[in-house]
């Protein structure tokens, strides 16, 4: 982080810590990421309250507002209080208090919603001042007061926290110099699902830029891997990041994820990505749900940006493996090894002068709304609403020709070559990236698309790929998008001679 935007944040953490500490007198409080205007986790999961007090004391909490509530924790062990409440219905306003025998706290204007984690790296972290249209995206703060963003300090620690070692933005109602400095897709992200939902909107924020996969990982979940603990006293380390910026997380019940990584692992472990991303996915799912007493869902929703582009008329940099890896090599989700999930294609929004570098395309908005729309279908039970790009159900092979029929309508358009073919009679993996061949668009209809096979006879079609290259084409240009030309047809790679990918017929 620049040393300009390290000041201002901590000016806008002291300003908003000294208006939420006031509200407590003696030595209970709550636990960091709790404050005034707060979202809560509503009905039909309860929210968990959490904090600190009096050894031995009993703390009760109260809640004021449309519904009033009152519950009691046990006494205060090893100085950590805690308490569930009763499911409350979206809305608000209402205020806690939480009192022991010797003295009390209260938060205000605390909120009753969903609340999404966004985590990941430097596309996540990305802000909102950074972005294409920024200055209006920024106007546009006042209308969403009931979407509320909060932010985790940069922290790494060696064992996992309880607490966040600090925090960067507390819990505020929006406004355009809280948002300046927040995460761009959490914040879109947030205020699309309002759009939709029309109740509040909880954005945690807890990102890293430059940090792989396994930095936010538990060394529990590495080691479904064969991943061993690593140690340079770096934010590149394994577990850091998990036990500082996201193990503090867990006692508070969350509905669903966003998640914006990979790049740091194209070369980093890339090939351990397919097994390392899903492994950590249900490594959080299991600690949520047992760290807020199974009141976050064991398969919580959890969506990824799928990478964008990096370098132009490179090929083999690494971002192709990810962006395959991060669908643990299917191509699609949701898939069986990866439940409950839903992405959001972005090799076709690269931004080629992007003052931030290549790698940090400024058009996050297209990326939020290909997110929401997976969370609306996935995360939300929406049935009709379309999320995912066209995808091949079947490849022919016909005379000189392959016919790829989708499982959907496609529009297509072929000024630019984006299919390569394998021309072997053995398996890909064992040949040199030399044997792939252009494979040019010659025909298509409402769901298929046909492909010249020249020179390769089609016999010896071994196998077949789609955008296969960091930065495949410009900018929502790819041939292949969904029947309304907002959905870009993901990557994809498949072996003729792999039963696993079941989509060769023979001839």
């Amino acid at each position: 982080m620049n040393p300009g935007r390290r000041l201002v944040m901590a000016v806008i953490s002291v300003v908003l810590l000294l208006a939420a500490l006031h509200h407590c007198d003696g030595t209970l409080r709550f636990a960091s990421y709790y404050g005034d205007h707060m979202v809560l986790q509503k009905s039909p999961q309860r929210a968990v309250l959490w904090g600190y007090g009096p050894e031995g004391e009993q703390v009760t909490v109260y809640l004021t507002g449309p519904v009033p509530q009152k519950v009691s924790s046990p006494p205060v062990t090893e100085g950590i209080w805690r308490v569930t409440l009763e499911p409350v219905d979206a809305g608000g306003p209402y205020n806690v208090q939480a009192e022991s025998e010797s003295s009390k706290c209260n938060l205000t204007d605390v909120l009753f919603g969903d609340i999404w984690l966004c985590g990941g790296q430097s596309n996540m972290y990305f802000k909102t001042s950074q972005i294409f249209n920024a200055s209006e995206e920024l106007a546009l703060s006042s209308k969403y007061p009931h979407v509320r963003p909060f932010m985790a300090s940069l922290n790494m620690s060696k064992t996992e926290r309880i607490d966040l070692i600090q925090v960067e933005i507390p819990w505020s109602v929006p406004t355009t110099s809280v948002l300046a400095e927040f995460s761009a897709v959490c914040w879109l992200f947030g205020r699309y699902m309002y759009d939709t939902l029309k109740y509040p909107i909880g954005l945690v924020e807890s990102c890293w830029g430059g940090t792989p996969v396994e930095a936010w990982s538990s060394s529990r979940a590495l080691k479904q891997c064969g991943l061993q603990q690593s140690g340079d006293g770096s934010m590149m380390d394994n577990t850091v990041l998990w036990n500082a910026m996201i193990h503090p997380f867990l006692n508070m019940t969350i509905y669903g994820a966003i998640w914006y990584q990979g790049e740091a692992n194209a070369e980093y472990h890339k090939d351990k990505y397919n097994c390392s991303f899903p492994a950590m996915i249900n490594d959080w799912r299991m600690a949520f749900h047992q760290g807020s007493g199974q009141q976050t869902a064991l398969d919580f929703p959890f969506g990824f940006v799928q990478l964008s582009t990096y370098k132009n008329n490179s090929i083999d940099d690494g971002f192709p493996d990810i962006r395959w890896h991060q669908t643990a090599d299917v191509g699609f989700v949701p898939n069986s090894r990866m439940k409950n999930t839903f992405m959001a294609v972005a090799l076709d929004l690269p931004d080629k002068t992007s003052p931030y570098g290549t790698i940090h395309p400024r058009d996050k908005q297209d990326v939020a709304l290909r997110l929401t729309l997976g969370a609306r279908a996935v995360a939300y039970g929406e049935t009709d609403t379309p999320f995912q790009g066209p995808f091949p159900k079947q490849i022919l092979p016909i005379q000189m020709s392959i016919i790829i029929t989708y499982n959907q309508a496609v529009s297509v358009t072929s000024s630019k070559n984006m299919f390569e073919i394998f021309c072997s009679e053995k398996n890909v993996s064992c040949e040199p990236k030399s044997f792939w061949f252009p494979a040019a668009i010659v025909d298509w209809n409402q769901t298929s698309i046909q492909l010249s096979a020249a020179p390769c006879p089609v016999s010896k079609v071994a196998a077949l790929r789609y955008a296969w290259r960091d930065w495949p084409c410009e900018f929502k240009a790819c041939p292949v998008y969904d029947a309304s030309g907002n959905l870009p047809a993901p990557p994809f790679i498949t072996n003729r001679y792999t039963a696993n990918q079941n989509i060769w017929k023979s001839t």
